[in-house]
């Protein structure tokens, strides 16, 4: 085979691999277009469906991974879009590019109120572009709901130890009551009962007296009208006329 049919088929080779990479390229830009136009439509499953297309061509592409994570995090998936921004992250080549990548995975985290790696985000943002002032605000507003945060786990933290103490007082308060109840019983004489039913069995007693009181007057009161009425009737007796 002479020289020139090694270059000629050389550079066939070189045309069809520009050829099929030129395809690829065009093929990768179609989806990530139509990625693009749906998400603006708030399409949003159907544009991670094209950006996942655009990604399957170039693994590599910053661009269709950072608008992947957009679509991912406008589905509420936002461990998923973390990841992609992640992967964008590590492939960006501008700080143009990481810092729009971490302002948005600030946002993500902010809103699943992890604020610690919410402010790590949004300072490498600033890292990347000092100039973003909307970053800025981002990072100081993240600062505040963090303080808030802890003060508030803080605030629960102290309530709940006071309940546990208040319930753990009056568990002893109880047990102490519980000891001397018994304490008491074992105290008590064996006759008490007796003696708290004594005053009763006295009331008896003095019931029992008036009622026989009361039978002796009622006695005496028929003896009484019986003596006068036999005196009555001898008085009668003896001024009969016969």
């Amino acid at each position: 085979m002479t020289g020139n049919m090694k270059t000629n088929i050389l550079l066939m080779m070189i045309a069809l691999a520009c050829s099929a990479t030129c395809f690829a390229q065009k093929q990768e830009r179609v989806h990530l277009r139509k990625g693009n136009k749906l998400y603006a439509d708030s399409s949003y499953v159907d544009a991670e469906v094209q950006y996942r297309k655009a990604l399957e061509i170039n693994p590599k592409s910053t661009v269709t991974r950072y608008n992947l994570g957009n679509t991912l995090a406008q589905q509420s998936k936002a461990e998923d879009a973390l990841k992609e921004y992640d992967n964008a992250a590590r492939s960006a080549k501008t700080k143009e590019e990481k810092a729009k990548i971490y302002h948005n995975a600030g946002v993500v985290l902010q809103k699943g109120q992890q604020y610690e790696k919410c402010i790590e985000a949004y300072k490498k943002a600033l890292k990347a572009n000092p100039a973003d002032n909307e970053t800025r605000y981002n990072l100081a507003l993240a600062q505040k709901l963090l303080k808030d945060q802890q003060q508030n786990q803080q605030q629960q933290q102290q309530e709940q130890q006071q309940d546990q103490n208040k319930n753990q007082q009056n568990d002893q308060q109880q047990n102490q009551n519980q000891n001397q109840d018994k304490k008491n019983d074992e105290k008590k004489p064996e006759n008490q009962d007796q003696q708290q039913q004594q005053p009763q069995n006295q009331m008896s007693k003095e019931n029992a007296e008036q009622l026989l009181n009361a039978v002796k007057q009622e006695e005496k009161n028929v003896r009484d009208k019986v003596e006068k009425q036999m005196q009555k009737a001898a008085t009668k007796s003896f001024d009969k006329d016969w």
